[in-house]
C-alpha cells in the first residue's frame, strides 16, 4: 500500500511550473475562457493567501487567491482549485479551501468568492449569493456564483462588478 506524505505550504515563485501543469490538466485549454480567469488576468494573484500540497516533495495540487473588490466587499477570489488525478478523492482540495479562506479571515478578508459547484463548496462554508448580484467580465452562471461572508453585512454590498483589487 501507498504511503502518502501530505505537505501543505504557502506558494511561492518556484511551484508555478508545476502548478501550471495541474491546472493544465485539470482544466485544459479553455480554462483561460472563464470569467473568473478574466478577472485574474487583471493583476497577481496573493501568495500569501494561496497554496498548495506536496506528496513526497512533489506538488500535486494548488489554489490561488487574488485579491477583489465585490461591489463594495474587499475579498477574494478562490481559484483556481485543482489536485493531480492520481490524488483526487483524498480530500486534498477540500483541505486546501479550508487554509485559505482561514488565511483570508486572519488577513482582514471581507469575503471569500469563486464561482463553482454548490454541492461540493456548501459544506465548506460557502453560500449562494444573490442571483445576479455580481457581473463578471464574461459569461458566468449566476448559481454557481458563491461566498464565504467573513465581514458583516456581506450579502448586501455584494452588488455590483467584481473585479481585481490591488
Amino acid at each position: 500500500m501507498y504511503k502518502h506524505d501530505l505537505v501543505y505550504l504557502t506558494e511561492d515563485a518556484s511551484h508555478d511550473a508545476a502548478i501550471e501543469h495541474i491546472n493544465e490538466e485539470a482544466f485544459g485549454p479553455g480554462r483561460f475562457t472563464r470569467a473568473a480567469a478574466r478577472i485574474r488576468e487583471q493583476g497577481p494573484h496573493d501568495l500569501s493567501l494561496s497554496f498548495i500540497c506536496t506528496d513526497n516533495g512533489e506538488t500535486i495540487a494548488s489554489v490561488r487567491m487574488t485579491p477583489v473588490l465585490a461591489g463594495t466587499v474587499k475579498g477574494h477570489l478562490l481559484g483556481p482549485l485543482a489536485v493531480r488525478p492520481s490524488h483526487k478523492n483524498q480530500g486534498i482540495g477540500r483541505e486546501l479551501v479550508r487554509i485559505a479562506v482561514e488565511a483570508a479571515r486572519r488577513k482582514g478578508s471581507e469575503a471569500v468568492i469563486l464561482v463553482g459547484d454548490p454541492p461540493y463548496y456548501g459544506p465548506l462554508g460557502f453560500e449562494k449569493v444573490a442571483y445576479n448580484a455580481l457581473s463578471f467580465p464574461g459569461p458566468v452562471d449566476p448559481g454557481r456564483v458563491l461566498v464565504v461572508p467573513i465581514a458583516e453585512g456581506v450579502h448586501e454590498r455584494l452588488k455590483g462588478i467584481i473585479a481585481w483589487h490591488g
